[in-house]
């Protein structure tokens, strides 16, 4: 079976191209969940484990009783005993199943490929005892399963059936979310993010605004990035269905300059409001995305 290593951790990861051909969706993000976790255990980054839920490093000012002298004695490094309080979390993917999300130039489109995230994020966030919720949306609120530890079934469930079709916008949808989603938590916002940077920021920061720690990640196919083709032909616009002739070779340049502008823009505006901003390729490996949100998921608990 093909792998990837893993850039960050060093363990061995699945190909996305290998993931679509695993049926189960479940099966699939145990098996990258699993494979991340132990990638952990033999890496530098000791704080991270399958323990993770029950400690934390410990930090100046901490409670020395709460140091877990068994677990320093394996490992040499000091860690907090934290207890279910201290560690549970209202945990939300926001999944953009837009029509322009239907888009692969390879095995994998960016909801497939989104999909898979959402599992394994899900999944992962299950085995922390966080309470695991769902949205799904384009224009509107397509589906909507409100945080709880029991809704891991119901998630897989809604993910492994979710489609693309509809066009798609951010203010509208997120507004309503905003509603929905009372108690502070994290929120994973998964999407092409085929707006005005301005409109990305404004659109995310309703939920900044309520408290929420918020991750985004930008899914883009490496066609997008590139645009490596080379006969003149009509490109559609998945949102609109316009059809507009297009000569590659004489709007490369343009093109490529355009979508970094747009990237770097969307990464800066996201930044400086303090919301977690990881772009993704289709075509990589999960652990970027993974060890993202581990990260962000440590900051969360050290502030509670």
């Amino acid at each position: 079976m093909a792998v990837a290593r893993g850039s960050h951790s060093g363990a061995q990861f699945l190909d996305p191209a290998v993931l679509a051909r695993i049926s189960n969706l479940e099966l699939l993000a145990r098996t990258v969940v699993d494979g991340f976790l132990t990638g952990l255990h033999r890496s530098p980054y000791l704080g991270f484990s399958l323990e993770f839920a029950e400690h934390r490093q410990y930090m100046p000012g901490d409670d020395i009783r709460r140091i877990d002298w068994k677990l320093f004695g394996r490992s040499d490094r000091h860690y907090i005993k934290l207890f279910e309080a201290d560690t549970n979390a209202n945990f939300s993917v926001l999944l953009d199943v837009s029509a322009s999300m239907s888009y692969g130039s390879h095995e994998v489109s960016k909801l497939d490929y989104a999909r898979y995230l959402a599992a394994c994020l899900t999944f992962f966030s299950n085995r922390q005892r966080d309470r695991v919720g769902l949205v799904t949306f384009d224009h509107d609120i397509v589906e909507y399963v409100p945080p709880s530890m029991k809704h891991l079934d119901t998630i897989l469930h809604l993910l492994d059936r979710a489609s693309a079709g509809r066009a798609g916008s951010l203010r509208e949808p997120l507004i309503k979310i905003t509603e929905l989603l009372g108690r502070k938590g994290i929120v994973v916002i998964i999407s092409d993010l085929y707006e005005r940077p301005e409109e990305v920021l404004n659109s995310i920061s309703l939920l900044r605004a309520r408290g929420h720690d918020v991750i985004v990640f930008h899914i883009l196919d490496p066609a997008e990035l590139s645009f490596p083709f080379e006969d003149s032909s009509s490109f559609e616009d998945l949102e609109t269905r316009e059809q507009i002739p297009v000569i590659p070779n004489r709007l490369r340049d343009d093109y490529k300059r355009l979508v970094a502008e747009h990237v770097e823009s969307v990464q800066r505006r996201l930044t400086e409001n303090r919301i977690d901003y990881v772009l993704l390729d289709t075509s990589k490996p999960l652990d970027l995305a993974l060890f993202q949100y581990l990260l962000a998921r440590e900051r969360w608990t050290r502030k509670r």
